[in-house]
């Protein structure tokens, strides 16, 4: 395949992917490993695609099964990233507003985390990529009926804890 082509793939989907991995990971850095890992796995076996599901669901699906391939092989430790973005540096907006945001996106993160791995995932793949049911269905590896089941019971927890 054309190289160009490739990273033209890889540029269009990596977000998406990491998003994936970071939902059932919760860590940046291994988020990114397996981003990584699942996108090169996906590529070298781009000859296996069949086209039974869009190309997107299916790295997704590939990326969400290496993010849980990780969970398996190591005994995950919890580290603060040194990277962290300083509270209130959101661009356009003041110190106070930023500080508020970021702290109303951490507890809706944290709030996230405690869902069930595919109520999770039905969640972030629904609202933050946008995908179909029968899509999270692929990517969670479930039916389309199990995947709304999946996402309104997120949604209904979610409400419930926010209140």
């Amino acid at each position: 395949m054309d190289p160009e082509a490739l990273n033209e793939l890889v540029t269009l989907h990596q977000a998406s992917a990491y998003r994936v991995a970071l939902g059932i990971l919760g860590s940046e850095a291994d988020a990114q490993d397996a981003t990584q890992d699942g996108m090169l796995r996906a590529l070298r076996g781009l000859a296996g695609f069949r086209g039974d599901a869009s190309f997107r669901t299916w790295l997704l699906a590939i990326v969400a099964n290496e993010a849980r391939s990780l969970i398996r092989r190591s005994a995950r430790r919890r580290e603060a990233p040194l990277d962290e973005d300083v509270a209130g540096e959101a661009p356009g907006r003041g110190v106070a507003e930023g500080v508020v945001l970021q702290a109303e996106e951490a507890r809706v993160r944290a709030m996230l985390a405690r869902l069930p791995e595919k109520q999770r995932l039905a969640v972030q793949l629904r609202v933050d990529e946008g995908l179909s049911f029968r899509e999270v269905g692929e990517v969670i590896g479930s039916t389309e009926g199990a995947a709304r089941v999946n996402y309104h019971h997120g949604i209904r927890r979610l409400r419930e804890w926010l209140e």
